[in-house]
C-alpha cells in the first residue's frame, strides 16, 4: 500500500482531485471526490476477496483513486473521462512504481469501467461493478433528479 500512498501525495494527483472537486461544488448527486474513489477501492477489494479474484489490494486501490481523474478533462473540454482518465493516470502509476504491466491493466480498466467488460473476472468488471455498487441511490436526497434508470439506482446496501 505505500504506492497507493505515494499516489494520493503525487502532485499530479492532488490537482485533478481539486479541480473535480471544483467542478463539482453545484453538482447535488454522484460526486467524484477522494471519498468516492476510496468507497470504490473498498468494495472493489472485498469483491475481490468473495470471488477468489488474485487482484492485489495495492493495484485495486490505484485503479479505484485514479478511475475518475479525467472528470476534469471531461468537464473542461467534454472529453470522455474514461479515455483522458487512461491517459492521465499513467504517468502517475510509473511515478509511484507500478509496472509497465501493472500500468497497462489499471489503465484499460480505467478506459473501459463505463460499460461492464465480457471477461467475468477481469479487473475491468470489478471497477465497473464496484463503481456502480458505491451509490447509495436509496438515501440521495435529489434522486429523482438523477439519469440513472430506476432499474440501474442502488435501491439497497449491498456492500
Amino acid at each position: 500500500m505505500e504506492r497507493v500512498d505515494k499516489i494520493l501525495a503525487h502532485p499530479e494527483f492532488q490537482v485533478y482531485m481539486r479541480r473535480i472537486r471544483e467542478q463539482e461544488r453545484t453538482r447535488v448527486f454522484c460526486l467524484h471526490g477522494i471519498e468516492h474513489s476510496l468507497d470504490v477501492a473498498r468494495i472493489g477489494y472485498i469483491k475481490n476477496l468473495e470471488q477468489g479474484l488474485s487482484f492485489r489490494q495495492d493495484v485495486i486501490y490505484a485503479m479505484a483513486l485514479l478511475h475518475d481523474i479525467g472528470r476534469c478533462e471531461e468537464y473542461a473540454s467534454g472529453k470522455s473521462h474514461h479515455e483522458a482518465g487512461a491517459e492521465l493516470a499513467r504517468p502517475i502509476l510509473l511515478a509511484c512504481g507500478y509496472t509497465e504491466h501493472e500500468c497497462a491493466e489499471i489503465c484499460d480498466a480505467i478506459g473501459r469501467h463505463k460499460a461492464p467488460s465480457e471477461q467475468a473476472r477481469s479487473l475491468a468488471t470489478l471497477l465497473y461493478d464496484a463503481d456502480k455498487q458505491s451509490r447509495n441511490c436509496f438515501d440521495c436526497p435529489v434522486q429523482e433528479q438523477c439519469y440513472w434508470s430506476e432499474e440501474k439506482k442502488n435501491h439497497t446496501i449491498r456492500y
